[in-house]
């Protein structure tokens, strides 16, 4: 009995190696988890033959004040930008308070609209006593966004955009893959 002990193990080993062996072919249990077949790629360099720079206009736009030379006499007159002040900084603190508080909000809206209202008034004034005014001015500029490049590669010429020059060498990347356009017209 005890040879009959001792040759278990070896016989469950013995047995159990067709099992691994067939185990070992599938580690990933079905075929979407497959390694992938290696690409055929290779890297290599073309001759840069030109590089033509790719230009886009842009138009800007933006306020420049713009006076005349001829200085103009003030009135001193900011009584509406003042009254128009008042009235929407009383309308605003109407709509904060509740109660006896509602009162003061609107007092101290319209003491605040006034005084930013005059202000806003007076310094337009002040402008248009200097003649000036203030004017949307357009400003178009060249930007440079890519470059056109032409290269040369075994006696092949090929055309590329690019949004940096390359110099006089483009390392390019070559990939062979089969025609399967000529296998199916057999």
């Amino acid at each position: 009995m005890t040879a009959a002990i001792r040759t278990l193990p070896i016989l469950l080993l013995a047995m159990s190696g067709p099992a691994l062996a067939q185990y070992a072919g599938d580690d990933y249990g079905d075929d979407s988890y497959a390694p992938a077949v290696p690409e055929n790629v290779s890297y290599g360099y073309a001759q840069v033959l030109r590089a033509d720079e790719v230009v886009e206009r842009v138009v800007t736009r933006t306020p420049e004040e713009r006076c005349d030379e001829v200085e103009y006499r003030s009135t001193g007159r900011t009584t509406g930008g003042t009254v128009i002040g008042a009235l929407v900084g009383a309308a605003l603190g109407n709509q904060v308070g509740k109660g006896d508080g509602r009162k003061a909000a609107t007092v101290v809206g319209a003491v605040a609209g006034g005084a930013i209202g005059n202000n806003i008034a007076r310094q337009r004034q002040e402008a248009e006593a200097r003649g000036c005014q203030l004017v949307e001015v357009e400003r178009e500029e060249s930007r440079v966004v890519g470059y056109d490049v032409e290269y040369m590669y075994k006696g092949e010429k090929y055309m590329s955009r690019l949004p940096y020059d390359p110099g006089n060498r483009l390392r390019i990347r070559v990939s062979v893959t089969p025609d399967d356009a000529a296998a199916a017209a057999r």
